[in-house]
């Protein structure tokens, strides 16, 4: 059996992508319009965790073909090279996130604050991720990049916890 060229396997996934985001915003969309049919009840608690349940729903769907894309691009040093540098950007963006917050409301605008947020609150996204990448490179310099990365994005994640656990003690 002749494997799938590239060219056909990133249009497959520009395709998922496509279909996934069809998805969010037809689901997004619906939900919307029960917020309106129900405007009373759609303010309660009960809404607030569904509204959260979708979002973590669509965030997942989201990662399969970014895990694809990830698997077909492993194999290109340069690009793959340059991604993985990308991902310590990216994970050196947590700690500044749990630093922003520890300064609190006085010193940082309530804007950042709910930036830092999500993007604490994303982590657990972002190291999936971070390990699908570290998993499929068999490039040794891509390969120290990602764990640098996972590194970095975990020991905040962990901090993060702790100093939680610590406030609420």
């Amino acid at each position: 059996m002749k494997p799938i060229p590239v060219r056909t396997q990133l249009w497959l996934i520009a395709l998922g992508y496509a279909a996934v985001l069809v998805f969010a915003a037809a689901s997004l969309y619906l939900r919307h319009l029960q917020e309106l049919r129900y405007p009373a009840e759609a303010s309660g608690g009960m809404w607030a965790a569904g509204d959260l349940m979708l979002g973590i729903f669509i965030g997942c769907l989201f990662m399969v073909p970014t895990a694809f894309l990830i698997w077909v691009t492993a194999r290109f040093e340069a690009y793959y090279t340059a991604y993985s540098q990308f991902l310590v950007g990216l994970s050196l963006t947590s700690p500044l996130a749990l630093s922003l917050l520890l300064l609190g409301e006085n010193q940082v605008g309530q804007s950042l604050m709910n930036l830092s947020i999500f993007r604490l609150f994303g982590s657990p996204f972002i190291l999936a991720g971070l390990g699908i990448s570290r998993l499929v490179t068999p490039l040794d310099r891509a390969k120290r990049f990602a764990s640098y990365a996972l590194l970095i994005e975990f020991l905040t994640l962990g901090l993060g916890v702790a100093l939680l656990i610590y406030r609420w003690r």
